[in-house]
């Protein structure tokens, strides 16, 4: 290899490239689209795709890493940079990408089964980092790859081919695992509904760090209808609550429901609103500096029923980018021991050679 007197860009000076006029079609891939016909995998793709020009980026800076499941086949129909890798991996995988390549705009799309299965602790060391991540958790209640399965997220007492008579496991919520592992950003929003998937991945686009959006999607073959509640217009109504930061959080029919705190455990609860009890309905704060009240909203919503259910945004606060922390390490590194030699480590006093 020819000697080059170039050296590597500084972490800290990598920028990403900007790019001229796109749309929806130039992040649109060759690839033919092969989920199962009325799979909800397809309006999260086209939303994602109709979303990517608004960053503004060129394709060549924006990477897909899935892992293994129905929705991992995104990397393909992305017509950026990706990774189709290993099962459970993808956050350890993108984290080595984003602190090596802070020019990337690196998001990871994942399943229930391959997140929060034998991904979870990737998972939530990627959160409590706060690595510049976006995940997007495509939540459909069960494995759907394999055929049918339950998953870290099936309801107790799912009958599946491997729950013959109903699953014993506690389900995850995987917004509040999110908040208990202190992500930074965590949302969640519903496959049909496109406005408000955008919205919720606008946001996590342009929050610094790890951003987690839980994404409720449905599976037509293996699970069809599990989220019908909170779909059909009349149900969601009363089984929905849209959260909007700053706002109260009231729903249901004339918005006649709120939520309060009571003041005697601290925990939230559902309350028809009256003119007496209005002043103690609860106003969102996403920025709260504790992620508190976020977690008691989580665990509103009923994992059998779906009643009571919020969707948007529960948490966004500002807290120290583990890419950025780790280039300045290797800045300050560099200007006060010189560039490093892997070889002279390699051969250093702490190592040994061990014979056959």
């Amino acid at each position: 290899m020819a000697e080059t007197t170039e050296t590597a860009p500084h972490l800290l000076s990598l920028v990403p490239k900007a790019a001229g006029k796109q749309t929806m079609k130039d992040f649109k891939s060759d690839q033919e689209v092969r989920w199962c016909p009325g799979c909800g995998d397809y309006a999260i793709l086209a939303a994602v795709q109709g979303f990517m020009p608004e960053l503004g980026l060129a394709k060549e800076n924006i990477v897909f890493v899935s892992g293994i499941g129905c929705s991992s086949r995104f990397p393909y129909y992305m017509n950026t940079y990706g990774m189709h890798s290993i099962h459970g991996r993808a956050p350890a995988i993108a984290t080595g990408l984003a602190t090596s390549r802070r020019d990337l705009s690196v998001w990871v799309v994942t399943g229930d089964g391959d997140a929060l299965s034998i991904g979870g602790n990737h998972l939530i060391h990627a959160l409590r980092r706060n690595v510049n991540l976006k995940i997007l958790l495509f939540n459909n209640r069960i494995y759907g790859l394999t055929k049918g399965q339950y998953s870290p997220t099936s309801e107790i007492g799912k009958i599946t081919k491997s729950t013959p008579m109903g699953s014993l496991d506690a389900p995850f919520n995987p917004v509040s695992l999110a908040l208990g592992a202190e992500a930074t950003f965590v949302a969640r929003t519903v496959d049909s509904d496109r406005k408000h998937l955008t919205e919720v991945l606008r946001q996590a686009a342009a929050h610094e760090g790890t951003a987690l959006v839980e994404i409720y999607q449905n599976c037509n073959i293996f699970n069809d209808g599990a989220f019908d509640v909170i779909k059909d217009r009349e149900q969601a109504q009363e089984a929905v609550i849209r959260l909007e930061h700053g706002q109260p959080v009231r729903f249901g029919a004339d918005n006649g429901k709120g939520v309060v705190r009571d003041p005697a455990t601290g925990d939230l609860a559902v309350v028809e609103v009256t003119p007496r009890n209005e002043a103690d309905v609860l106003v969102h704060d996403a920025h709260a500096a504790s992620p508190t009240t976020a977690f008691a909203l989580s665990r509103l919503a009923d994992p059998d029923t779906l009643h009571h259910t919020p969707i948007g945004v529960l948490r966004s606060v500002e807290r120290p980018v583990y890419d950025t922390l780790m280039a300045r390490q290797l800045e300050d590194a560099v200007e006060r021991q010189g560039p490093g030699d892997l070889g002279a480590l390699l051969a250093g006093g702490d190592t040994w050679t061990v014979a056959g």
